[in-house]
């Protein structure tokens, strides 16, 4: 019996000291650090112009993820050089969006989060002068169906949480509500989210009679993570007490029931959920948002720890192990698109058409790594 006590403890002590290895504090910050150096460096003007298959202004969608995962680790490590870099490049585009302030395009007013972040720390009214106009104009309109790509919920949702709160104003709580539960329900034929398997289709064009090789339904794993990622998110930002919060942790939950399955052995998630078999190859930003959503729902006490922190590991350990390199370069990104055949085949030495992502995503995945105890 005492043999038995032992190894018991032996084993337990094993592990301890493993996932004290994978999710020790200074190691994850250490992690991070070096991948947002890698692009701080690489791209020292915060205006410049991003030239890919055209030259697009610095404040899209891309750029707006990457500050977010920015902001993120600004949050857990305060470093003046974090917020200037934030501060810079919202000055550089005056605080405002590609498309202007009557823009519905979730995708341009995506930098807002950042904005309003940056406001939170040191208030001042030019900061979201152009968020109040944009976001107040989409408030006061009718229109519920702007979020028609589950990629915009991520975008969009918490900008509205984040004014909600700023304001103590239920208005954007609700309006984002009804903005959500129309992509949720209504987009497509039967809404984007597929109550039966958990998970969500990207848009429109995706849902049912579509159908990947293997004759499953196509659910992209960068869009899923964009939801989980909102979910997450907004669920951090509202109060507890804010109307429809049951329904995001609903979701959520449901969310991470059926990632957790189809995980690969690797740690990965494939591009295509339910067939591995198309383009089947690990990939880094879908399964970074997957451990950003499901490890704030281990924090926040809303996912079961011992069911949901084997994978969160797994997917970590595979995140900073396989994804990131000694230079910090993130490598098996996924290119932008809005399917599993774009911007393949992906390599550990491929360069993905925008960087800034998908470092974003890792940094958010970091953050809440960084926060389990």
């Amino acid at each position: 019996m005492r043999k038995l006590v032992l190894l018991i403890c032996s084993i337990l002590a094993y592990n301890t000291a493993a996932q004290a290895q994978i999710f020790g504090k200074k190691t994850v910050l250490a992690q991070m650090e070096l991948a947002n150096k890698y692009f701080m460096d690489k791209w020292p003007d915060t205006g410049k112009t991003i030239v890919t298959n055209k030259e697009r202004p610095s404040n899209i969608w891309t750029r707006g993820v990457y500050y977010e995962g920015l902001m993120a680790l600004h949050q857990i490590y305060p470093k003046e050089a974090y917020y200037q870099y934030a501060y810079d490049w919202s000055e550089f585009h005056k605080w405002g969006f590609n498309g202007g302030n009557t823009t519905r395009n979730a995708d341009n007013y995506c930098a807002a989060q950042t904005y309003i972040d940056l406001y939170n720390i040191e208030p001042d009214a030019k900061k979201i002068k152009n968020t109040r106009q944009c976001i107040n104009m989409l408030l006061n309109t009718p229109q519920n169906n702007d979020w028609s790509w589950i990629d915009a919920i991520q975008m969009g949702m918490p900008v509205f949480a984040k004014m909600g709160v700023l304001d103590k104003d239920n208005r954007y709580f609700e309006k984002m509500y009804d903005m959500y539960m129309y992509s949720r329900n209504n987009h497509g034929d039967h809404g984007l989210f597929n109550p039966k398997d958990g998970l969500w289709w990207r848009d429109a064009d995706f849902d049912p009679p579509y159908k990947e090789p293997n004759g499953e339904d196509c659910y992209w794993s960068r869009g899923n993570g964009w939801v989980i990622a909102a979910l997450a998110k907004v669920l951090t930002i509202i109060p507890k007490d804010a109307p429809h919060r049951e329904q995001y942790v609903k979701d959520l939950q449901a969310m991470a029931k059926a990632l957790a399955p189809i995980q690969r052995s690797d740690g990965f998630w494939n591009v295509s959920l339910h067939d591995p078999t198309n383009f089947g190859e690990k990939e880094a930003s879908g399964t970074a948002l997957f451990v950003y959503g499901i490890t704030y729902g281990i924090n926040s006490g809303i996912l079961d720890k011992k069911t949901y922190l084997p994978v969160v590991e797994k997917a970590w350990k595979a995140l900073t192990t396989v994804s990131l390199q000694q230079n910090g370069f993130l490598g098996y990104l996924q290119s932008t698109g809005k399917e599993p055949k774009d911007g393949q085949p992906l390599a550990v030495d491929k360069i993905p058409d925008f960087e800034d992502y998908g470092l974003g995503c890792f940094l958010l995945a970091g953050s809440e790594i960084y926060k389990m105890k």
